[in-house]
């Protein structure tokens, strides 16, 4: 169920990696989570340079967006955080002061994957909540 998109500047490291970042991002969601790795999503939408702004202004580090399964709890999504943000940093090189990672969370009832709705991520059996 997991769904991480990146946002990524034209150029940006992050293009050239794709397989290993989407390979990395699985591998720390199921470890931190409990998930199976064939439930994590990933893509990347490369913009054009100066499309992505903070605070009004233009930036030029890549974002992402992860949409969870609601009902971690603050420890899990905080590791769950830093590990995805330590392992894109490590394969691109980039800072980790220069991407953003943003976790959403629906309820499983919300998400049909594989013609099943989801249960929620207490009723899992194997998730790490």
């Amino acid at each position: 169920m997991p769904f991480y998109q990146f946002t990524v500047p034209s150029g940006d490291a992050t293009l050239e990696h794709k397989p290993e970042i989407a390979a990395a991002m699985t591998k720390v969601h199921a470890e931190v989570t409990g998930a199976p790795s064939a439930y994590v999503h990933c893509s990347f939408v490369e913009v054009p340079p100066g499309s992505i702004f903070v605070a009004g202004e233009p930036v030029d580090g890549p974002r992402m967006v992860g949409i969870i399964r609601s009902g971690r709890s603050p420890e899990v999504r905080a590791r769950l955080l830093h590990e995805l943000a330590d392992a894109w940093c490590e394969i691109t090189g980039t800072a980790k002061k220069d991407v953003a990672v943003f976790l959403q969370e629906v309820p499983g009832a919300n998400v049909l994957e594989d013609g099943v709705v989801l249960p929620e991520a207490s009723d899992d059996p194997g998730a790490i909540v």
